[in-house]
């Protein structure tokens, strides 16, 4: 088994892993102090939290599906790592429009004509920004890496990222929101000194014309992308898992608030449980399958995290609110049921790790280097069209008054398809190596 710690101290990993966990922790500190800040100090309507936490995901999520195809061109036909930088400097100026939001917000200054605009405003801005960041972290890692060591590094990037993301919630449910207004800069601006440390990561071949045609370039990428099964199958299974995890995340701040009646610090805390179980599934993943590449174990991986899933909805049936106001998190973790619940929600993590990370192994092991990064922007462009769809049907379920704790099952459901399309991935790996 590749080891990850000799990763970790090499520079062909250290400074792009570095970068993509500030990347990670930025955006999860931005979007979270704000929906967060929404949801507790601006609404007080279940219906009107939940929509506004479903928009905040679809601003964020749509630019993937834009631009992904352009991103995955640019980032095959250039310099990854002059990309990288690029992009890390159009962070500090989107970030200085989203913190100049929380600060309105913070000071209650025009919240919702000026401030919550300017802050979907930069929140959409670093949807743009990840977007063409997303395909490099990932195609990259087979150029600066050696074969044996990608589904490590694939590992680390994937655990990384969650590790970033727990500690951006964390921040986001803690942090006074001018404080959060402040960090978000700083961020940009040690994240774009980190992405110049990254080596050259020249293309392949020769640089060719962009297709600027957003409509016809996403479907042509998808559509070739499509011709290796595996790659597909991989794909489709990812985009469900992500729908699932978006439709999650949209429920947790409106749940936890109307539900279980607790604080936001329970909300980061939902959070911050389930990044950690998902970063303790990517490295489980790798150590199981010691540094080869197969999906085997993803269909009953996610089948487990359909039944985490319910017992996390059943657990939420029988929770009885409190009557006297909202619980921080000490009462909340003396009431009986909190620790079912965020075992539940734990289990629901690590399952979902073990799930998703050898899918995205499957899209950088079984391409052309030359393609690597166009397919992990055709996967970006069907991961997000269909969590921009979960946004939009959690967001409708809640218009329509369908209470958040009924929403729960809609994932579980939906880890039934994963784990339909994983199945399939399965026996296709298996007809490929059976035919060598």
């Amino acid at each position: 088994m590749t080891t990850q710690t000799h990763l970790i101290r090499s520079r062909r990993f250290l400074p792009l892993f570095v970068t993509q966990l500030l990347n990670a922790f930025n955006d999860n500190l931005f979007k979270n102090a704000m929906v967060l800040f929404v949801v507790y100090s601006v609404y007080n309507s279940e219906a009107a939290e939940g929509q506004f936490s479903a928009i905040a995901s679809a601003v964020f999520i749509l630019p993937f599906f834009v631009l992904s195809a352009v991103s995955g061109q640019l980032a095959d036909m250039r310099d990854k790592a002059r990309i990288i930088r690029i992009v890390k400097a159009c962070e500090i100026g989107i970030m200085i429009i989203g913190a100049a939001g929380l600060l309105m917000a913070w000071r209650g200054i025009a919240v919702t004509t000026v401030a919550i605009p300017l802050m979907l405003l930069a929140l959409f801005g670093m949807g743009v920004h990840s977007t063409f960041f997303g395909p490099i972290k990932y195609a990259i890692l087979p150029q600066h890496l050696h074969p044996d060591e990608v589904l490590a590094g694939t590992g680390l990037v994937e655990a990384g990222t969650y590790i970033a993301i727990l500690a951006g919630t964390i921040l986001a449910g803690w942090l006074p929101i001018e404080w959060a207004a402040v960090g978000v800069i700083v961020t940009a601006v040690i994240g774009y000194f980190t992405s110049r440390a990254v080596p050259p990561a020249p293309p392949h071949h020769e640089p060719e014309p962009l297709d600027f045609h957003l409509l016809r370039a996403s479907y042509d990428l998808v559509r070739n992308t499509s011709h290796d099964r595996r790659v597909f199958l991989a794909v489709m299974a990812i985009s469900f898992f992500w729908t699932i995890g978006t439709v999650l995340f949209v429920q947790f701040p409106p749940l936890a608030k109307n539900v279980l009646t607790a604080s936001k610090e329970v909300a980061s805390l939902f959070l911050v449980i389930f990044s950690i179980g998902v970063a303790i599934g990517s490295l489980s993943v790798n150590a199981l399958l010691k540094g080869t590449v197969s999906a085997r174990y993803s269909p009953s991986s996610v089948l487990v995290m359909g039944l985490f899933v319910v017992g996390f909805f059943l657990v939420c049936r029988q929770w009885t609110p409190h009557p006297g106001g909202l619980l921080d998190t000490g009462a909340f973790m003396a009431e009986p049921l909190a620790v079912p619940l965020l075992l539940c929600l734990l289990g629901i993590a690590i399952a979902g790790g073990m799930f998703v990370v050898p899918l995205y192994a499957f899209l950088t092991t079984f391409v052309d280097k030359s393609q690597t990064s166009r397919t992990i922007a055709a996967n970006n462009i069907v991961n997000s069209f269909a969590m921009v769809v979960g946004s939009l049907l959690a967001s409708g379920l809640s218009f329509a008054g369908v209470p958040i704790v009924q929403q729960i099952l809609l994932s579980a459901a939906m880890c039934l398809v994963s784990a339909w399309i994983a199945r399939k991935l399965v026996a296709a790996e298996g007809a490929v190596a059976r035919a060598v």
